[in-house]
């Protein structure tokens, strides 16, 4: 639960980074956990948590901040992140859900090329009962959600950017093995 309650903003505001909801916080983050960041840890060896469960208070001020052209602080509005990265809230039709930004060393290391991220998110896809991923230019780093009503969608800020799949598209059902073959060999 540290890595998850550690929050760059919170440190350098010196505000405390503790959810109004604990008990919330930790059953969201803990399907979380179950769901996408165990499986994904014992596929492709150690994760890193970036960022993750964010306060009202702590995200509020990051979004204030960002409106306000602040470089780094990339927080929706609460109503946005409530389910997301604000753990300890619902969003807008009553549904739990957590997000965590995540690298995976081990996929880093052996997929450098642009479009590489499209692999590792196409075996999630195939894989974990994950909500939305989004997929940064830093390290490959992405956000990962889980969610009680799953949207589905994978969105990217690196070449190819926008959105790779959602509900709707041709190539949302089926398997995706012939782009993610092999990722999670040695």
């Amino acid at each position: 639960m540290r890595d998850f309650l550690y929050s760059e903003i919170a440190q350098i505001h010196g505000l405390p980074n503790i959810p109004d909801d604990p008990d919330l916080a930790i059953v969201a983050g803990t399907r979380l956990c179950e769901e996408l960041l165990e499986p994904l840890q014992d596929a492709f060896g150690r994760i890193a948590v970036r960022g993750s469960l964010r306060s009202a208070e702590v995200n509020g001020l990051g979004n204030r901040l960002m409106r306000k052209g602040g470089k780094g602080y990339n927080c929706a509005m609460n109503e946005t992140s409530a389910a997301g990265h604000i753990w300890d809230r619902r969003d807008a039709l009553g549904f739990m859900g957590a997000t965590a930004c995540i690298v995976v060393p081990s996929f880093i290391d052996r997929y450098r090329e642009p479009g590489d991220w499209q692999k590792l998110a196409w075996w999630v896809h195939d894989h974990l009962n994950y909500s939305s991923l989004y997929f940064f230019p830093v390290n490959r780093a992405f956000n990962i959600s889980w969610h009680e009503l799953p949207v589905r969608r994978i969105d990217s800020f690196v070449a190819p950017r926008g959105c790779l799949t959602k509900p709707g598209m041709a190539n949302h059902d089926g398997s995706h093995e012939e782009h993610w073959a092999g990722i999670t060999d040695g």
